[in-house]
Parts: structure tokens; C-alpha cells; sequence
């Protein structure tokens, strides 16, 4: 069954996205958490422009996928976990909570140096916030992404199936936690304990800069509480509060795909980057 699912990767993967998609794009039109923004099919073509983009420049540039290099450590014996026997169970339940915490230092690292925050930025200078905005990524920060997922991959020795399940759940938390959707206030407090929601991450898209810099977590919303970088609601609450940027409001650079593109390389970083507090 394993071999079968790795076989079928690429349209496995496509198929859940195309999924959670559909399903938290109706969930918005049916109980959206704010009022959408009246450029949201604009930026939507713009997205999903960049999605494409982005998985384009990753077939050309990268000749594995992150499941392939699972099954290139595997086949080499690379990596820590392949230096102990364990049942397979716990092995992959360890490989999914190891990437997790990876790929949360990986985003605090790309709010804390500079230059990568540069690049982040165009995640967060949307000026709207919905299922869309988890696929809005510059090119370059994914491929960085993805050779710092292949270093991880290689040092923890994580199974293909493991690699697998992880890219389909980080896919499905992004979609989700980005949902412009709303959850009864108890449900939220009780969910927040096991997965990311997106009461919790709209947090981390507020234009106040000290909110920016909370609620890092993608899929697993432990390490936030573990690590300080917690916090609980916006100052202004979710309806009143302001997404984006506060130094970036052309709509030419955070609504339209060839503004997204040149976005890094305009103005200055301000005052989000986390070290700026520590100066």
C-alpha cells in the first residue's frame, strides 16, 4: 500500500489540495470569519499564477521531490532514525513531528534575517486573508524552502511514507488555517490544542509588527506555547484588524502576479524583521 501511495505521489497530492481548496473556499461564502476585499478575484488569479509558478521552477531546478529524497537517505542509510530499529508507527509519527518543528524554526528564521524576510513578504503583504493566501509564496523562498526540507530529510533519516504524509497535511493546514472561515469560539479553543485554526494564524498576518511575529506554526500549534511565540487574539480583534503590511499597500505590488514577483526587491524591510527588537 506504501509503494502505491509513493507511486502515486504527484496526483495523490494534487487531489487533496484540489479537495481542501474546494472545500474552505465554500466554507468561506457560506460562514466567512471577515468581510472579503473587493479585489479577491484579482488576487486569486495572481495565487494560483504563482502556485504554478512555483511548482514549475521546482520541477526544472530540483531533479527529486522531497519524497524522493526520503527514498534516496533511505537507500544510503542516511540519516538518524535509520540508525535504530523502531516500529514503523513510531518512526513515522517521530519523522512527521521532527519536520514540523523544522519547518517552524525555518519560518521564524525567515522573519528574523532580513534578507529572507524580504522574500517572505509576499506572503504577508496580502492585504486580505483567505484559502488563497496559503498558496502565495515567491518562488525562490520555496526553492529555499524545499533545500532546507531536503536537509532535514537527510539528517533525521524520515521514511518516503513519512515524507509523504507530511507534505499532504502541511498542504491541507496551510489551505485551512489561511481559511477566511468561522468556527464556533468554543471549538476554537478546544482545536488550538491539536492543529494550527485560522483564528490562531490570522494573528500572525496583523500589520501590528509584534503580532507578525507570534503564531509562527503551520500544521502543529505546540511549539508556539513551547517557545513564547504564542499569542492568543489581535490586539483590534478579527474583524476590526488590518492584514498586510503597513509599508505595502500598492495594490500593483500585493494584488498582481508581476508585482508579487518584484515585491522582495522593493523598498526596505521596516521595522517586522524580529531582530529590529532587539537593537
Amino acid at each position: 500500500m506504501a509503494q502505491w501511495i509513493i507511486a502515486h505521489e504527484l496526483w495523490i497530492r494534487l487531489g487533496c489540495f484540489a479537495g481542501v481548496l474546494m472545500i474552505v473556499a465554500l466554507w468561506e461564502q457560506l460562514a466567512p470569519r471577515r468581510r472579503p476585499s473587493a479585489i479577491r478575484g484579482r488576487r486569486w488569479l495572481s495565487h494560483l499564477g504563482l502556485s504554478l509558478l512555483n511548482t514549475l521552477v521546482l520541477r526544472l531546478l530540483l531533479p527529486l521531490t522531497a519524497v524522493g529524497m526520503a527514498l534516496l537517505a533511505e537507500r544510503e542509510g542516511w540519516g538518524l532514525l535509520h540508525r535504530y530499529h523502531a516500529p514503523a508507527w513510531l518512526v513515522i509519527a517521530l519523522s512527521i513531528i521532527a519536520l514540523d518543528l523544522v519547518i517552524y524554526l525555518q519560518h521564524v528564521m525567515f522573519h528574523a534575517v532580513p534578507a529572507f524576510w524580504r522574500l517572505h513578504r509576499v506572503h504577508h503583504a496580502d492585504v486580505d486573508f483567505d484559502v488563497s493566501t496559503g498558496i502565495r509564496f515567491h518562488p525562490i523562498e520555496i526553492l529555499l524552502s524545499m533545500l532546507i526540507k531536503f536537509s532535514a530529510i537527510v539528517a533525521i533519516g524520515t521514511p518516503a511514507l513519512a515524507v509523504f504524509v507530511f507534505e499532504v497535511l502541511l498542504n491541507a493546514s496551510s489551505l485551512f488555517n489561511h481559511g477566511n472561515v468561522r468556527l464556533p469560539l468554543a471549538i476554537d479553543r478546544g482545536l488550538r490544542w491539536l492543529v494550527v485554526t485560522p483564528d490562531m494564524h490570522r494573528v500572525h498576518h496583523s500589520i501590528v509588527a509584534h503580532e507578525t511575529n507570534s503564531n509562527f506554526g503551520f500544521n502543529l500549534p505546540w511549539w508556539d506555547r513551547l517557545f513564547g511565540t504564542y499569542q492568543a487574539q489581535p490586539q483590534a480583534g478579527h474583524e476590526a484588524m488590518t492584514i498586510g503590511i503597513e509599508t505595502l499597500r500598492d495594490e500593483h505590488l500585493t494584488s498582481r502576479l508581476l508585482g508579487l514577483l518584484v515585491l522582495p526587491f522593493q523598498g526596505a524591510t521596516g521595522e517586522y524583521p524580529i531582530n529590529r527588537r532587539w537593537k
